[in-house]
């Protein structure tokens, strides 16, 4: 068995390569069995943790699992709230065939999924990104918008400033930014109005992007609220546009910018085209005019996990 830590696994991945495995993947199908929950107390005062348990396979190839646990105290103790491992076994015989670094993993896979579906969604010639949160994800969606879309021109806004900043200057010092135009912006509205495509990472309960800022053509990528109480765009913005969700099962359940206006009645169930599923076999429709405005809005699944880890490990 091998083992990848971060460094190993964010080598193995190169973008394109990636998001190519991720549509071969969706086309193809896996089989996805529902996430697992437990709760994990721990006693002393300290907030109970949790262990989720996140299963896929591909008959007669591989069988993964990611693992993670989710601490809210760890950081009393100096440690991450999260961690993550995946698994991967042979599909035939179940012998384990790699360890692999699932914090890595996921944020790979996940800004692969979201330039997956901007292949679909975004206009070809979308030239202008804002990223919204400069968390650690916020890195990822950059180099994969750009990896898929003729972006030059980029601002980063958070709430934190100097973060924004910071990440700018990080991702300008980068070989593959080069003569991609980077910067901080100090006017989330700005940005977001200047942008082809807007990009959020970030833990927000309520709405940061309004739906009155998008402009014609807009394409509208929401990865950071994944429960349906949290939310990075408002009730117009999905009034506004066409909106398509990684797969239907998690994210009408789980993805605040899609259950929160259904809720209210501002769009229907219907009103959502279809996932990644669809748009990877052809059975549904991505962007069908130049003007038109489209959002995506994913909460992970396990497909992309597996796909990952196979071509992580070459397989």
């Amino acid at each position: 068995m091998i083992t990848l830590d971060a460094a190993a696994v964010d080598a193995a991945l190169p973008v394109e390569a990636l998001v190519d495995a991720l549509d071969a993947a969706f086309r193809e199908g896996r089989e996805v069995p529902a996430r697992h929950h437990y709760e994990i107390p721990v006693g002393s005062g300290i907030a109970d943790g949790a262990l989720l348990l996140m299963p896929a396979w591909q008959t007669g190839r591989h069988v993964g699992i990611k693992i993670v646990t989710v601490f809210p105290d760890n950081g009393k103790r100096g440690l991450p709230g999260v961690f993550g491992s995946y698994v991967l076994l042979d599909g035939t015989t179940g012998q384990p065939v790699a360890m692999l670094d699932g914090t890595m993993l996921t944020a790979r896979r996940t800004a692969a999924a979201s330039a997956l579906a901007a292949r679909f969604l975004a206009a070809t010639d979308a030239s202008s990104m804002a990223m919204v949160g400069a968390g650690a994800l916020a890195y990822r969606l950059v180099r994969a918008h750009a990896t898929v879309r003729p972006i030059r021109h980029v601002r980063i806004w958070a709430r934190d400033g100097a973060r924004a900043a910071a990440l700018a200057a990080r991702i300008a010092a980068e070989d593959w930014a080069a003569g991609l135009d980077v910067a901080a912006a100090p006017d989330l509205e700005a940005a977001v109005r200047a942008a082809d495509v807007i990009s959020c990472a970030t833990m927000s309960r309520t709405a940061l992007v309004r739906g009155e800022w998008l402009k014609p053509g807009a394409h509208l990528d929401l990865v950071g609220a994944y429960t349906p109480e949290m939310r990075e765009s408002d009730d117009e913005a999905a009034r506004r546009a066409a909106i398509w969700v990684d797969t239907l099962e998690g994210a009408l359940k789980e993805g605040g910018d899609v259950v929160l206006p259904i809720r209210a009645g501002v769009i229907r169930r219907e009103d959502v085209r279809g996932d990644l599923y669809g748009l990877c076999r052809g059975t549904v429709a991505g962007r069908t005019a130049a003007d038109q405005i489209t959002m995506f809005k994913s909460v992970g699944t396990a497909i992309e996990d597996l796909a990952a880890a196979q071509l992580a490990v070459g397989g």
